[in-house]
């Protein structure tokens, strides 16, 4: 894994040319930059004069900085360039978590970044429909609703890791001291089993856990599941009409539900044309993968009309069901996916794009309560990152294409589109 990059939250505001620093209570301390060939030590005895305190200079930075009382202008001091009110950059959060530096997925999403510290988030449900989880894992503390199989067994166990996986990204700890911080700190799980030992998925198990989690107040869905859908041959299309009607009855009832595109070596041959159901249907929102270096993968799944936005799909670490890593207990990160089976300790698919993107409904959710689902949706697809050759995919085009959808994720760019005039509700599902 890549070392997590660390940005800077850059907060400060360029003044204009102003000669003049904004009244205060106190003095203000303000940068004064020098004109080409001004003589910085006649122009500092000239601010000294008028503001009876000595400047400090920069040189050979040319500009000098100095306390300005309130009101008191520099006006008419020749060799000034500029007078500009001095601020102190911040760093954004970052969590504490030992291994979120592996977590590259968090940087380029920009999860963490409009934040210095943690703020209030409203609690969010987020159900995760998969193959259950290991509800002991430490990482889960405090973060599981509630579960229910529908596919019998129990939903606290997961014997494939899948679901542990989705699960660890939605809602790990974040600043436990352990592992991976998870994606949505507000979110709480509501885990519902639905994939048998053999892997299968009924499609009767997955409506009727849709049921149940909209009837436990699921404002996200996470479904990172998917039939194959060919719309040029009815008999390998994996199309339901129940499925379909429980994923409405799901939207209709206010909330956002998010699948997987799907993976080409699922299907006939890869990467495949046509993105899986559920993500094929109506008011779903479809996610494709993207890699580190701003290319799409060739598994994931291309779509022209139902890939909606893509997010990181290669090189994911999560958490993992401690009974499947203690098979190799020569591996330190027991409980992670790194101490997995091979095909999970450099995970790739697009079931591990969703729950980033889940995650970030999850959070809009949180400082936003009130939005409907589409708005939620509007806003994610709208503030994505346009996905094109400049940004590293050679295959994409300029704007929408079938590849990365609308573009990458952009979690700070959706949480500032908070501050600007919404999407218009749709109570077409209503």
């Amino acid at each position: 894994m890549s070392s997590m990059r660390r940005t800077l939250l850059l907060t400060v505001a360029l003044l204009g040319a102003s000669l003049t620093a904004p009244a205060a209570a106190d003095a203000a301390r303000v940068a004064v930059g020098l004109k080409r060939g001004a003589d910085a030590a006649v122009v500092a005895v000239a601010v000294e004069r008028r503001t009876g305190t000595r400047p400090e200079l920069l040189w050979p930075i040319p500009a000098l900085v100095v306390d300005l009382p309130p009101g008191l202008s520099l006006a008419g001091i020749e060799g000034i360039r500029y007078v500009e009110t001095l601020h102190s950059r911040r760093l954004a959060f970052t969590p504490s978590d030992p291994l979120v530096s592996r977590q590259w997925y968090l940087t380029q999403s920009r999860f963490y970044e409009p934040w210095l510290t943690l703020p209030a988030l409203e609690r969010v449900p987020v159900a995760v429909i998969d193959s259950g989880v290991d509800a002991s894992h430490p990482e889960l503390a405090g973060k599981i609703l509630d579960s229910k199989s529908f596919v019998g067994g129990s939903a606290s166990v997961d014997a494939l890791g899948h679901g542990t996986f989705v699960a660890g990204l939605v809602a790990a700890g974040v600043g436990n001291g352990v592992g991976i911080a998870g994606l949505a700190p507000s979110a709480e799980l509501l885990v519902a089993k639905v994939v048998t030992p053999s892997r299968a998925i009924p499609i009767e198990a997955e409506a009727k856990a849709i049921r149940w989690a909209v009837e436990n107040g699921a404002r996200v869905i996470n479904m990172s599941l998917g039939g194959i859908r060919d719309p040029l041959d009815p008999n390998r299309d994996s199309f339901s009409w129940l499925e379909a009607d429980a994923v409405a009855y799901a939207v209709s009832s206010g909330a956002v539900v998010v699948a997987a595109v799907g993976n080409g070596d699922q299907a006939p041959s890869s990467p495949w044309q046509y993105a899986s159901y559920p993500a094929a249907l109506p008011h779903v929102l479809g996610v494709s993968a993207i890699s580190e270096t701003g290319g799409v993968p060739k598994f994931s799944n291309r779509d022209k009309v139902y890939n909606d936005i893509s997010a990181p799909g290669d090189r994911i670490l999560s958490i993992f069901p401690r009974p499947l890593t203690s098979r190799f207990p020569a591996c330190a990160e027991q409980g992670y996916s790194s101490c997995g089976p091979e095909e999970y300790r450099e995970a790739q698919g697009t079931s591990f794009s969703v729950p980033q993107v889940s995650a970030a409904a999850a959070i809009l959710f949180s400082l936003r309560p009130l939005l409907r689902p589409e708005q939620v949706t509007a806003i994610l697809e709208q503030t994505a990152v346009d996905v094109a050759p400049a940004t590293g995919c050679a295959a994409c085009a300029v704007g929408r294409d079938e590849h990365s959808g609308r573009g990458r994720l952009d979690v700070a760019a959706a949480i500032g589109a908070l501050a600007e005039p919404l999407p218009l509700a749709d109570r077409f599902e209503a």
